[in-house]
């Protein structure tokens, strides 16, 4: 007889694997941002992901640890923070954001599986504090405009239409809410994501939203609710980011309340809170209750709590 230690069954799905299947899950939004806001995005992607490989494995390498490069994490990092980029930000500030969420978020607390919080929306946050004006300028067509859900929070009417295949101002990859949903369920077929969390988070999204319509006086608003689930970064964030498997729950109820603490969240800040969005700050602070949320779902082992004979 063969004896070892847990784990017993191993997947053949490698960390590479996984995260280039999310790679090519983002690749719809990624080039209709290059298509809707210019060739310039390119640039600005590219540099995202290069700074961002740079970083783990200068850091690596400088703290004499394994280079782990080639297991794309960094490239997919990249790649996240730049879709969560205003399309005109100047080519230093990705750079910056790629340091802080490789090297601060991720790297300092010992690399891939020891982060606490999403390394990409830990650094946009980052830099919506520090940059607060260069993050929250958004141009399309040559013309400086608020996004969608800014033109909702301040009581004008938006095209839904627009919102949905993405022809609006906002960040470079959270415009196009049908590319988001395709890369989704292209991630939910091939199984790389549990439906559970975006499933419970855009569904507990839209009840807090459908309440606060009834409760407001306002009515079923459809085009209000549409609205709030094609505007701003509820698609990218609910099948893309709040799916990290580092920072989610591992267990099944777990990952069902971390769902629905998402939706309040979002719902609270966009509704009440002072900016429109409130995607990454409900994904960073959910990340942080990770550990508690296990504690109280992790299920017994067989035989854990029988009564004595």
């Amino acid at each position: 007889m063969k004896i070892s230690s847990s784990p017993h069954i191993r997947d053949k799905e490698t960390t590479a694997n996984l995260m280039g299947q999310v790679i090519v899950a983002l690749m719809p939004a990624a080039l209709f941002g290059i298509y809707n806001f210019g060739i310039g995005v390119l640039a600005t992607i590219l540099i995202t992901v290069i700074s961002s490989v740079v970083f783990e494995a200068g850091f690596q390498k400088l703290c004499g640890r394994k280079v782990t490069v080639l297991d794309l994490s960094a490239v997919l990092t990249g790649l996240l923070l730049a879709l969560n980029l205003p399309p005109e930000v100047p080519f230093w500030l990705p750079v910056i954001g790629s340091f802080f969420a490789i090297v601060v978020v991720k790297q300092v607390f010992g690399g891939l599986g020891q982060n606490f919080m999403n390394p990409a929306l830990g650094a946009r946050c980052f830099l919506l504090i520090s940059f607060t004006g260069r993050m929250t300028t958004f141009t399309y067509d040559g013309v400086t405009a608020a996004t969608p859900l800014a033109q909702l929070k301040a009581g004008e009417e938006v095209d839904v239409l627009s919102m949905f295949f993405g022809t609006t101002a906002g960040t470079i990859g959270e415009t196009c809410a049908v590319a988001l949903l395709f890369g989704g369920i292209f991630l939910l077929v091939r199984r790389v994501i549990n439906f559970r969390i975006p499933v419970f988070y855009i569904g507990s999204f839209m009840l807090f939203v459908i309440i606060y319509m009834t409760a407001s006086g306002r009515g079923f608003d459809v085009s209000f609710l549409l609205s709030h689930l094609c505007g701003g970064g509820l698609m990218l964030g609910a099948f893309f980011m709040a799916t990290d498997y580092v920072t989610s729950p591992i267990t099944a109820n777990g990952k069902i309340i971390f769902g629905i603490l998402l939706g309040f969240l979002t719902f609270l800040f966009r509704i009440f809170g002072g900016s429109a969005e409130g995607v990454s700050y409900a994904i960073i602070i959910s990340n942080l209750l990770v550990p508690l949320i296990e504690r109280v779902t992790v299920p017994k082992a067989f035989g854990k709590g029988a009564g004595k004979a």
